[in-house]
């Protein structure tokens, strides 16, 4: 089936979410759509889906105009869609998320379970999903669920195939796997639309390729074009996509996590038992799908849970029963994971967002009251060094773009002495560009004399920032290993493999396929790895 958006406009009030955007996917074609983070993607498809009306152009499958009062219209024209956030009920079996609205029954009304476990088999068979449909679905791994949505989408006989951001919560081998599975359904003449911001993923595997910035087409591109073209497509400039930083030199252990645990507010364990440990001078990043313990471990560092057990120390001191005030006055620096909510106040200014940790402290304040011409000072000097796109520092953080308002975040927790920074998906939601800027803020800091403790779900990130790479799953850490580690043994590891099976998982896989040049490079990053780990010892 052929889809085809003729300038398509979407707007919520004043602001124009699409803005008459145009393109066509071909029947049984990968069609990737490419944006950062509020470029307007995810809005696209919600209004194919039907879940928005649109506010101006057409919508055509098979050249003729459709219109869709809901989701159940689209499912009706051959439309399916795999939403970022499952829309799976977990208390269900995979028969019962299957047929979900659509149940077959039989004679008295009875839904016909026995034929929704047929149509979960007949097409996890025909796709190799292999997927029990007995299974609860809370008892599935991620990349089980997706494919569980996959076939919801497939039993509704869905001809184009929207996939929104697939790759967000999955490791690189459920990744692989996903892109085996798009493969496949390709083969079978389904049409993909594939939104995402992962450069090498829709390199790997898309057919076409269609850019979108601000809710605009900004341009199209074969996926023979490299990743740099394709992120300048992006933002509009030219960009450095690697990480330009010497090797680390560093001095001894300035952060301390020792037999951490943390329970959430039903009493579960989340963090179990982590001890890790950050030097001065070095960056560690804290790998793993998101919800494995991550938030809760830097909450704890900062001091806003409190550890069931375990102890932490940041340059000899023990901060475990110290306030949030007290740790940031000892050099703690903190970049919270969702900056909206707990790292900036959207209703105040620059300014005093730059001193909101602070602000009565000299030279910030005296006497209690104050010191206005030092804020608005240190606001204009800080505003020229991040490079904080403005008009004036008395705008509020609300009028900021999420790149802008990160480097308002960033500027105020390096612009103090430091022993420890911590920083939670730093990028998440940043252009190409603002990426590029955090990062070296991050190398700066590093090379200045502190410990860079960063969390991340992005593997690229991972690769290019950590000069060692720590693994959590299930709220354990799995294993520490070298900055620069094969992403193999790195996806394997944030499965829940030991470090140890981890390197002969991805040796033995790299050997099947031929690659000795990788395997010896997996052999140095091993011996690297047993080295520091004896050295701890």
């Amino acid at each position: 089936m052929k889809l085809e958006l003729d300038a398509v406009t979407k707007r919520f009030g004043s602001f124009t979410a699409n803005d008459r955007i145009s393109l066509t996917v071909q029947p049984g074609e990968i069609h990737a759509i490419l944006g950062e983070n509020g470029a307007g993607k995810s809005t696209m498809m919600n209004t194919i889906f039907g879940l928005y009306q649109p506010d101006g152009g057409r919508i055509l499958l098979d050249d003729e105009p459709v219109s869709f009062d809901g989701p159940g219209d689209a499912m009706r024209a051959g439309i399916g869609m795999v939403h970022q956030h499952f829309m799976l009920v977990p208390v269900f079996t995979v028969a019962e998320n299957v047929v979900l609205g659509s149940e077959p029954v039989k004679g008295g009304g009875i839904i016909d379970i026995k034929k929704a476990r047929e149509r979960v088999r007949e097409l996890s068979s025909m796709f190799g999903f292999d997927i029990d449909p007995d299974a609860l679905v809370e008892d599935l791994p991620v990349g089980a669920q997706q494919r569980v949505e996959i076939i919801k989408a497939l039993s509704r006989d869905a001809s184009v195939l929207i996939l929104d951001e697939p790759t967000a919560v999955l490791t690189p081998q459920e990744t692989d796997e996903l892109i085996a599975i798009m493969r496949r359904l390709k083969e079978a003449g389904t049409s993909i639309i594939f939104i995402t911001h992962k450069l090498r993923e829709v390199r790997a595997v898309a057919d076409a390729i269609t850019v979108i910035r601000l809710g605009k087409v900004v341009g199209s591109a074969d996926p023979s074009a490299s990743e740099t073209e394709l992120a300048s497509l992006m933002v509009g400039r030219s960009v450095t996509l690697g990480v330009d930083r010497p090797e680390a030199d560093p001095a001894g252990t300035a952060l301390a996590i020792e037999g951490l645990s943390v329970r959430n507010g039903a009493g579960v364990e989340v963090v179990k038992n982590v001890s890790l440990d950050v030097r001065a001078g070095e960056i560690v990043v804290l790998a793993g799908v998101q919800g494995n313990g991550q938030t809760e471990l830097t909450e704890s560092i900062l001091g806003i849970q409190e550890p069931a057990a375990g102890r932490i120390t940041m340059g000899g001191k023990d901060l475990t029963k110290l306030g949030v005030r007290e740790r940031l006055d000892a050099g703690l620096g903190f970049v919270p994971e969702d900056r909206s909510t707990d790292g900036v106040v959207a209703d105040f200014t620059i300014v005093e967002n730059l001193v909101l940790d602070r602000v009565g402290a000299k030279p910030y304040s005296r006497g209690g009251a104050l010191e206005m011409s030092r804020l608005r000072s240190h606001a204009t000097e800080k505003v020229a060094e991040y490079d904080v796109r403005t008009t004036s520092i008395d705008q509020t953080l609300a009028s900021l773009s999420g790149g802008n308002q990160q480097k308002v975040v960033l500027a105020r927790e390096l612009s103090h002495d430091l022993t420890a920074l911590v920083a939670s998906q730093p990028t998440r939601g940043l252009d190409v560009g603002s990426i590029e800027f955090v990062h070296k803020q991050f190398v700066a800091a590093r090379d200045a004399g502190a410990a860079v403790l960063i969390v991340s779900t992005e593997l690229d990130e991972v690769l290019a920032l950590g000069d060692r790479i720590a693994v959590m799953c299930a709220g354990r850490l799995v294993g520490v290993v070298p900055g620069g580690t094969d992403r193999d043994v790195l996806g394997l590891m944030m499965a829940g493999v030991p470090a140890e099976e981890a390197y002969e998982q991805a040796r033995s896989h790299h050997t099947t396929l031929g690659g000795n040049d990788t395997d010896d490079e997996i052999d140095v990053q091993h011996e690297i790895q047993q080295e520091e780990g004896s050295a701890d010892e």
